[in-house]
């Protein structure tokens, strides 16, 4: 049991509950009507166990009432289970119904986008109606119905007219779980109803007391635990949301080691619930969360997800990995191999992966037969079937990898699987339903999943004896809690009159019964009253927002600064001195990691800081690429030398001047190097509104390279050139022939691709020396005359070409320094970490040379 505070607030609590029950008493003693027989209805479920507790303590002689909830005491007396196309309340059925209802209505077209707002409108007019008796609810029907506007009328409101109609007339045909409340024999053997009233009135409740008449009670509980004084507020205005979290918590563990329990914790938040509870229970703080959260957001919610979304059509490799690697079925070690080759391969889109493997089979054995078992996996949940056939090959297809027994061994995982029917013969109250015959795609399905996940909550188990509670704030009525923290009292979070739910108008909501904003303020301003009757309240608030946006407190933390009341915390974390510890510049050696090839970027590595060659080259240590990353400027590069290599390939070997053959030739090549690289259409948008124009531009300036007496000979040439033991290698964008202006045998022209912007290629050839690439590329031809530049493909239209002047000296001068260094390096010279600048901001080394941690 959860520990019983001991404070003015407890005592007040008791006395409150004792008022209420002394009126019970007194109505059943004037009408003659047993205790045992009487019927008392609290608001909310939690009461129940607290309601009983304080009568037996009041009273631990003689007979007791029954506590109940409208839902509860239906659920008791055999409320019916809902049939066909009625309202049942739970969204595994009626997503399905409100589907084939719109579908009916002729709203097909718009179902996706209609079904959500009718289940949010029916699931609002349920509760109303629901209250209604069924004899008079037909009456209340024509009511409502005059109420709605007609389906065509409204203009752009006209699907959401016609969509509150079909909602209203889909609560009216369905039989509700209170029904079974109004039979006579119900009435008959209970002979006083005692309707205990919360915050906000049940409509269901005060329509039950009418409806008992004279053996009916209404007891208003706040107003019965008006009493005791109220305490003052500790107010803690804190920058972020982290800072929130950590000082919710400490203020929790800070009341505990006073001796106040148990704590309520109030949820306004539920992320920022979530990160406290997660804080206590690192301290060893047991939490116990009355309502719960989102059954999407378990993890076991997640790995279902993650099984239908590898299996649609268009899965990303990535969403595929997530999926295996999280199914017991699968070989680790397979896993781990076609991970890598997946991540090397830059591939992005699962089908077209998987193709390429079944064609690697012989040098890839087991990526490829792990490939294949994914694709008959996949296979499973390809064809649209009906809901019952999906719920059948899901349950197959978690059994097959492994994910089955693990979801049923879960709390939360076996509350997932009986949401959605998936254990055997679960799925046979779904057979019974209109549209359960209807046939949907896979996505459809994992919509369907979606929703029911979304709607449904998941309850830990009661912690017996948990010094902390959370709970929303109304259920803190009636409630002994020794202190309160209530995070999330900012402007957002806690307003002081909530937005009600529903796109009805003030005059629907008056007429329907729904709740007013009016209803809801009062409420609200009713449930934060008494929770500062609690003795020791913390009120905390963040002054700012994720996003950055400031954040003002809740209008009702500014009415109590305003009154004076409250008083500005101190942080109740617990303040501890870390003595720095300052990592030492690393200084390693490499003369035991003989350097044998050495490419351009290895060498530009070295000259920027030899750690990052030390840790990148001579261990090799690499960092996996993301592969769900959207395509950026170095993807968009490699593409375009692709392009390029297959135009002037295809040039060579059926030469055209024509404007429009060239152009053709560019978009083929363009194409070619799309399929290639395995990407699809959408990869290239951000990049496809400028391909005109850098194709123009680019067919403009090799007319003019062309007639100065330029001709293409090779795209992508491997070389490599021995220096003493060490082999240079590279591959070199395009090697072309110059004829000089003087006439005589035609030059070498070594040309490198840059998309870069025009100033910052200008700038590597003013760098002179200091930039190594074209020398490079240089050294790997053996010829004296060479010519060396770099092509500049603007995306805007304008290529230019920017020559190295004097490329064989500058050669010359690389070639001695790279015999220097590697000298250097073998002879033991240390390698320090040199970067600066932006060089160190991309650096994949740097969580390896603690730079940020270094003693200087």
């Amino acid at each position: 049991m959860t520990p019983i505070a001991k404070d003015d607030h407890a005592a007040a609590c008791s006395a409150g509950w004792c008022a209420v029950f002394e009126q019970v008493r007194s109505a059943a003693a004037q009408r003659g009507a047993h205790l045992a027989a009487t019927v008392v209805l609290v608001p909310y479920a939690q009461l129940m166990g607290e309601a009983r507790r304080q009568w037996q303590r009041a009273y631990p002689q003689g007979f007791a009432p029954r506590f109940e909830t409208t839902r509860n005491w239906a659920a008791q007396l055999g409320a019916p289970l809902a049939e066909g196309s009625e309202y049942a309340g739970d969204m595994a059925r009626d997503a399905v119904t409100a589907r084939a209802l719109l579908d009916r209505a002729g709203l097909a077209a718009h179902r996706e986008v209609l079904s959500g707002p009718l289940l949010e409108m029916a699931a609002q007019l349920a509760v109303v109606a629901a209250a209604v008796a069924p004899d008079r609810r037909p009456d209340w029907g024509e009511a409502a119905r005059a109420l709605l506007p007609a389906a065509g009328d409204g203009g752009a409101l006209r699907l959401e007219a016609a969509a509150a109609r079909i909602a209203l007339e889909w609560v009216l045909a369905s039989r509700h779980v209170g029904d079974v409340l109004f039979e006579s024999g119900v009435r008959a053997v209970v002979p006083l109803l005692v309707v205990v009233q919360g915050f906000q009135p049940d409509p269901l409740a005060r329509t039950l007391a009418r409806h008992w008449a004279e053996a009916g009670l209404v007891v208003d509980l706040p107003q019965a635990m008006e009493g005791g004084e109220h305490g003052v507020p500790t107010l803690h205005a804190v920058p972020d949301a982290e800072d929130e979290a950590q000082r919710a918590a400490a203020c929790v563990l800070q009341h505990l080691a006073q001796g106040q329990a148990p704590v309520a914790l109030v949820a306004n938040d539920r992320a920022l619930t979530r990160r406290i509870s997660a804080l206590l229970g690192g301290a060893g703080v047991a939490v116990h969360d009355e309502n719960g959260w989102l059954l999407s957001t378990t993890h076991a919610a997640a790995r279902l997800m993650a099984v239908l979304q590898a299996c649609a059509w268009d899965a990303t490799a990535d969403a595929v990995l997530d999926w295996l690697k999280q199914s017991p079925g699968v070989d680790g070690a397979a896993l781990r191999a076609l991970e890598h080759w997946l991540r090397r391969a830059g591939a992005r889109h699962w089908s077209g992966a998987a193709t390429q493997l079944q064609a690697l089979a012989e040098r890839r054995p087991a990526e490829a037969a792990l490939a294949d078992q994914v694709q008959a996996w996949r296979a499973q949940l390809r064809a649209a079937r009906p809901l019952a056939q999906w719920l059948q090959s899901l349950r197959v297809l978690l059994q097959d990898c492994g994910l089955w027994d693990g979801l049923q061994q879960d709390e939360a995982g076996a509350r997932v699987l009986a949401e959605l029917r998936l254990p055997e013969g679960l799925q046979d109250d779904l057979q019974d339903m209109d549209g359960a015959g209807a046939r949907m795609a896979l996505a459809d399905f994992t919509r369907w999943v979606g929703e029911v996940l979304e709607c449904a909550r998941y309850r830990p188990a009661y912690v017996n004896d948990a010094p902390v509670v959370v709970l929303p704030l109304p259920q803190l009525l009636a409630r002994p809690f020794a202190a309160l923290v209530l995070p999330g009292c900012d402007e957002k979070r806690l307003q002081a009159a909530p937005e009600p739910p529903g796109p009805w108008t003030q005059a629907q909501r008056e007429g329907l019964g729904l709740p007013t904003r009016d209803l809801l303020a009062a409420a609200q301003r009713a449930a934060w009253r008494h929770a500062l009757r609690i003795e020791r309240v913390d009120l905390l608030w963040r002054m700012g927002d994720e996003g950055g946006e400031p954040l003002l407190p809740s209008p009702l933390v500014q009415a109590l600064r305003l009154d004076g009341t409250g008083t500005d915390g101190a942080d109740p974390r617990v303040m501890r001195s870390v003595p720095a510890a300052p990592t030492a510049r690393p200084l390693p050696v490499g003369a035991q990691l003989p350097v044998q090839r050495l490419s351009s970027s290895a060498y530009s590595d070295l000259r920027h800081c030899p750690y990052r060659f030390f840790a990148l080259r001579q261990l090799q240590l690499q960092e996996d690429d993301e592969l769900d990353a959207g395509l950026d400027k170095r993807d968009f590069g490699t593409w375009l030398h692709a392009v390029l290599q297959h135009f002037h390939e295809a040039l060579q070997d059926a030469p055209t001047g024509d404007a429009a053959a060239r152009t053709a030739l560019m978009d083929e090549a363009a194409a070619r190097a799309t399929r290639e690289l395995g990407l699809q259409e959408g990869d290239f948008l951000p990049y496809a509104s400028g391909w005109p124009a850098l194709r123009a531009g680019y067919l403009e300036w090799l007319g003019k390279h062309e007639a100065a007496g330029a001709c293409f000979r090779q795209a992508e040439l491997r070389a490599r050139q021995p220096l003493g033991a060490l082999e240079l290698v590279g591959t070199l964008d395009r090697v072309d022939a110059v004829r000089p202006q003087g006439g005589g045998e035609p030059l070498t022209l070594v040309i490198d691709y840059k998309t870069e912007s025009d100033a910052l290629t200008r700038g590597r050839i003013k760098a002179g020396a200091e930039d190594t690439q074209l020398a490079f590329y240089a050294a790997l031809l053996q010829d004296d005359t060479l010519r060396a530049a770099y092509v500049n493909v603007g995306e805007r239209g304008e290529t230019r070409l920017h020559e190295q002047d004097d490329v064989v000296h500058l050669r010359d001068l690389l070639l001695g320094g790279i015999t220097h260094d590697m000298q250097r390096i073998a002879a033991g010279a240390p390698l320090p970490a040199l970067g600066e600048g932006s060089v160190c901001e991309w650096c994949a080394a740097r969580g390896l040379c603690r730079k940020d941690f270094w003693n200087e």
